[in-house]
């Protein structure tokens, strides 16, 4: 069953953001995962979110997903998009 990760994300440090940017998908590709969204600003269609950007990363499964996350080589790249942003993510079950 396909998995998908859930990026809500407003960055504060764009020049220092870029590094995660042109890193990451190396790493998103090594688990298997793909883009779906890349960044976008969305709409707000109801209630009261109000993200900035999304990102949706859709994985094979929940295992791989989960090894992207926990991939040690990548922890650095985490690191900065912790530092450099403010985000929210979410690991959600596809449907079969």
């Amino acid at each position: 069953m396909k998995a998908y990760l859930v990026l809500d994300f407003s960055v504060h440090d764009l020049p220092g953001f870029m590094p995660y940017v042109s890193e990451i998908p190396a790493f998103i590709e090594k688990h298997g995962g793909r883009y779906m969204v890349r960044g976008e600003p969305p709409s707000v269609m109801e209630g009261e979110w109000a993200p900035e950007r999304m990102v949706i990363l859709e994985f094979p499964s929940r295992r791989d997903a989960e090894a992207f996350l926990d991939d040690p080589d990548a922890q650095a790249l985490f690191a900065i998009r912790h530092r450099t942003t403010a985000s929210k993510l979410v690991l959600v079950d596809g449907c079969e």
